[in-house]
């Protein structure tokens, strides 16, 4: 798809006022993987933008680009964004981490957002959910339902993100259901419904009967919808039009508070880098209504992880736990430290075929 640049409003140059800026002389840009209609991890950044820009009632103005690709592009549109006046820029998926980087050395007066990386400098911050938390509860509700015990998992690319999301949906399900197995199709995109939809098709005809998937797009749950009795679940977003089958609940990713409170501290003056790692207790990480297609039961169970999760009574990764190789990895009653989580590049004990390179 052609790549285009929207903007939400016109942008304006901004100025500074001493230590901090005047409402209305403030831009905020975002960089986008794939375009707001892709009813995912896009669709959702936009939803809270829009939201962001209209907490602050038209005085922020709000500049967006789509369709930026993890290559040398992405540095050619952070820096034409951050040329049109853009003070705070937030580039929105895990390949622009040294893109914006580079971009941030050369505007060191520009505030730099990055979304899922884990590389700060001075004028760049990085921000990501605990996703992992919301895949538990998928793995719990999967796990009870599937029927063949056969349960596919669509992965865009073997970072520590989507290993993490793989890991504790197995766990999950695993719980409930010890006969239940898991096919992992790595996709290699984030975005692209011809591979998604072939992806979800090669795990159906394979015998699994539910789908999760790590990638942005509503076409696996199409496909699922054709092949029938598969159940599905909504990734960063509700993908509620394939309710109440076959997507069940969803991840939905509500990043609005967080760009509200950043742009917030570029206008007070106070921005300063930071790492933040929220999950379902702040709410950047909200579980999808459950459909009336789960028993009664496993929805009630479900829900009690989530409170669990969301009071901090239960981390999805608690012991005992072993690694791939049978090697002693978590015991009886211990929970994960974040630096391991944030590095995760091994399975867990009970998935078969590697982690790719």
């Amino acid at each position: 798809m052609k790549r285009r640049t929207l903007l939400a409003t016109v942008a304006a140059a901004a100025t500074f006022a001493g230590a901090a800026f005047a409402e209305e002389d403030v831009t905020a840009g975002f960089i986008y993987i794939g375009t707001p209609g892709d009813g995912g991890w896009t669709y959702e950044h936009d939803q809270s933008r829009q939201k962001m820009e209209a907490h602050f009632d038209g005085k922020v103005k709000t500049i967006f680009q789509e369709n930026v690709p993890e290559s040398a592009d992405a540095e050619r549109a952070i820096t034409q964004m951050a040329i049109a006046g853009a003070d705070i820029i937030f580039t929105t998926s895990f390949g622009y981490m040294d893109p914006t980087l580079a971009v941030a050395a050369k505007f060191p007066n520009v505030k730099f957002e990055h979304a899922t990386g884990y590389k700060q400098a001075d004028n760049v911050s990085v921000y990501s959910a605990r996703f992992y938390e919301g895949r538990a509860v998928q793995g719990h509700i999967a796990g009870h339902m599937t029927k063949t015990n056969k349960i596919g998992y669509i992965a865009s690319f073997p970072i520590p993100e989507v290993i993490r999301g793989i890991n504790s949906a197995y766990i999950h399900a695993k719980k409930v259901n010890p006969d239940v197995e898991f096919s992992v199709v790595w996709a290699y995109t984030w975005f692209d419904p011809a591979k998604e939809a072939d992806a979800a098709r090669a795990l159906i005809e394979n015998g699994a009967d539910v789908v999760l998937q790590h990638t942005d797009s509503t076409a696996p749950q199409a496909a699922a919808k054709e092949a029938g009795n598969v159940i599905t679940f909504g990734q960063a977003s509700d993908m509620g039009d394939y309710a109440p089958m076959p997507r069940v609940s969803s991840i939905i990713d509500n990043w609005a508070p967080y760009y509200i409170q950043r742009v917030q501290d570029v206008i007070d003056g106070t921005w300063e880098s930071k790492n933040t790692w929220d999950g379902i207790d702040t709410g950047m990480v909200e579980i999808g209504e459950i459909s009336e297609a789960v028993p009664a039961d496993v929805k009630a169970s479900a829900l009690a992880m989530v409170e669990a999760i969301r009071t901090g009574e239960y981390s999805p990764f608690t012991g005992p736990l072993n690694k791939q190789d049978g090697s002693a990895w978590l015991a009886e009653g211990e929970t994960a430290d974040l630096g391991t989580l944030a590095g995760m590049n091994f399975y867990v004990e009970g998935i078969t075929g590697d982690v790719p390179n």
